[in-house]
């Protein structure tokens, strides 16, 4: 699936620069042009792709602080500026766009929701959002933001991919060294899916095309991505044990966000050499799929690759319960109660459909 990347903050444009790595690098070349957007010029410099930097008349390149509303401002203000430099790469050739931002600072989780509703009335491709959840041992702020943020873009955006935080971080591992390895774990299932969108040199017996992404996503609200790879055997009836524990790791301990499994939709690419794919094993894992998720829309096919790993890659859409997404809610709701807050602003964030200002 041809895509162009919009980072929107410190966070997502990070990630942004991260996911245009890994695609060209391994010669996919699904990700047709990139952006980041931030109101601190400072954390613009160390990436590789252009850039536009907005807020300049508030806040002078200095950021906003974690201000959302703030974010959301600005963002308001310079938007004829950010489609101008959009406009320029949205061609006929994407099928998409991917918003990628942190929900926990203040330009991208007040930015993203103006630019996900824009870009919804502007283009008829859907408009995805990488959405990057703060750990629970993060600031009160950050979680605030965080909820802020993720209740409005859920209703804005075509489909909310949710990366949580507490998913990968290795107990002890500093946070900046945390985010590096969400950035690559992340960058490497969004770029294989975009890849396996476009279908591939190799010769697969049921090759994913783009459609079988949007489609998976159509759901909307929520959803959620996995990876696992093991070891291939040399024959296809080793590898049927071989493809079913890759689907079962990818779902129960690879997914961006941790413990969710019941979903409207689903989508499973098998990756590795054809010869060695077991077809019966892609089969026993979707059905299976279907029993984990409780739903009957899963979608499957191969990604032909030169690899001496069996590699599944599995797509949520529409989720439909969420411990992880319940707890941080509450977690939020109590920042927003506590004492820094009054209790007008938390019973307006949190009970409240709609989030003023964002």
């Amino acid at each position: 699936m041809k895509t162009v990347l919009v980072g929107i903050g410190q966070a997502g444009g990070k990630l942004a620069d991260r996911i245009l790595e890994f695609d060209h690098e391994r010669g996919y070349m699904s990700v047709k042009d990139a952006l980041a957007i931030n109101s601190a010029k400072a954390d613009l410099k160390s990436l590789s792709i252009d850039s536009v930097l907005i807020g300049q008349a508030r806040v002078k390149g200095h950021g906003v602080g974690g201000d959302n509303e703030l974010g959301a401002e600005i963002m308001e203000a310079d938007l004829a500026e950010v489609q101008e430099k959009l406009g320029e790469r949205v061609t006929a050739e994407a099928e998409s766009i991917i918003l990628t931002t942190g929900l926990g600072g203040g330009t991208g989780s007040g930015g993203t929701p103006v630019l996900a509703r824009r870009l919804t009335e502007i283009y008829d491709i859907p408009v995805y959002v990488l959405a990057i959840l703060p750990g629970t041992e993060e600031s009160n702020l950050t979680q605030v933001n965080a909820g802020r943020s993720l209740k409005t873009i859920t209703k804005t955006a075509d489909a909310t991919i949710v990366i949580d935080n507490d998913a990968w971080k290795s107990t002890g591992e500093s946070l900046s060294d945390g985010y590096e390895t969400i950035n690559q774990q992340i960058a490497k299932r969004v770029g294989l899916l975009l890849a396996a969108g476009e279908g591939s040199a190799g010769v697969g017996e049921s090759v994913v095309d783009s459609s079988e992404v949007i489609n998976t996503l159509q759901a909307g609200g929520l959803a959620a991505i996995g990876y696992n790879q093991v070891p291939a055997a040399e024959s296809t009836e080793e590898n049927i044990t071989t493809v079913r524990t890759a689907t079962r790791s990818a779902v129960l301990s690879g997914l961006s966000l941790t413990g969710e499994t019941a979903a409207e939709a689903a989508l499973l690419v098998v990756t590795g050499e054809p010869d060695r794919i077991s077809r019966k094993g892609v089969e026993t894992s979707r059905r299976w799929l279907e029993d984990e998720t409780g739903s009957m829309q899963v979608r499957g096919g191969d990604f032909p690759m030169d690899s001496d790993h069996i590699g599944s890659l599995v797509v949520l859409g529409g989720l439909q319960q969420s411990d992880r997404i319940d707890g941080f809610f509450q977690r939020a709701s109590e920042a927003a109660a506590a004492p820094t807050e009054t209790e007008d602003e938390s019973d307006k964030l949190f009970q409240n459909d709609e989030i003023d200002g964002l």
